[in-house]
Parts: C-alpha cells; sequence; structure tokens
C-alpha cells in the first residue's frame, strides 16, 4: 500500500470518528529530499500543514515557532501528536511512514489524535 506523491499542494481530510464531521486543510506536500529537509524551517507560520513523506521523525532547530508533529503509519492512520518548541529533536516512531506537521494547537482544533484516520487529497493534474 504505498504511497506515491509529488512535491506540491493537496488537502488534508481529517476523519472525525462516531459521527464528527470531517475537516479538510490545506496541505503542503514535500517528498523530495530537498523539500523534506526544508520543511517548515525560516517560516514564521503556515496556512494549513504540510506533509512529510517519507519521514519518521523531525526535528525543530532554526525553526521559528512552536509545531503540532503527527506521525502517521503506511495507512495514513495517526500513531502519535506531539507539540514542539524550537531547537528539538523528536524519537523516531518505528511504524511511522509520513509526518504531518502543522502550527502548534492546530492538530487539537482540527481533531487529530491518536487513532484518528486522515487522508491526502492531491488535485488531478490537468483537469
Amino acid at each position: 500500500m504505498g504511497r506515491h506523491w509529488r512535491d506540491g499542494r493537496g488537502e488534508l481530510v481529517v476523519h472525525g470518528g462516531s459521527g464528527e464531521l470531517s475537516v479538510t486543510v490545506p496541505l503542503e506536500i514535500a517528498t523530495s529530499y530537498r523539500a523534506r529537509t526544508k520543511g517548515l524551517l525560516g517560516r514564521d507560520s503556515i496556512d494549513g500543514a504540510i506533509l512529510l513523506s517519507p519521514a519518521n521523525s523531525v526535528h525543530t532547530f532554526r525553526m521559528r515557532m512552536p509545531i503540532d508533529v503527527a506521525y502517521l503509519d503506511r495507512h495514513l492512520r495517526v500513531i502519535a501528536v506531539r507539540t514542539m518548541r524550537p531547537g528539538r529533536l523528536g524519537m523516531p516512531r518505528l511504524r511511522a511512514r509520513h509526518v504531518v506537521e502543522a502550527g502548534a494547537g492546530a492538530m487539537s482544533e482540527w481533531g487529530v489524535r491518536n487513532g484518528a484516520r486522515v487522508d491526502v487529497v492531491v488535485p488531478v493534474e490537468g483537469g
């Protein structure tokens, strides 16, 4: 069940549990080494979130803001959510295949928590 995205934009859909509505968030997609390495470095904020793939750990060295980090398994199920201040090194998550980063506090607003399922929606090229 491999996921093959390209650098670009899309939407993150957070599925609500037990009758809750889904939330859709603007998403930047970073799959190339260069895009993943840059991530949120040098930014003061982000509109929505950024997906790093493949990834199973992150750091916040040289970041200007605290961030929320959601670690996703291969089925896009959230296995951990952490808030990290600038200058920190996150522990690798063995089952994580993708990481979503957003401004601190955003994940709880969107309903991203352990066990939640998300989808990545990418616009169809040329359509």
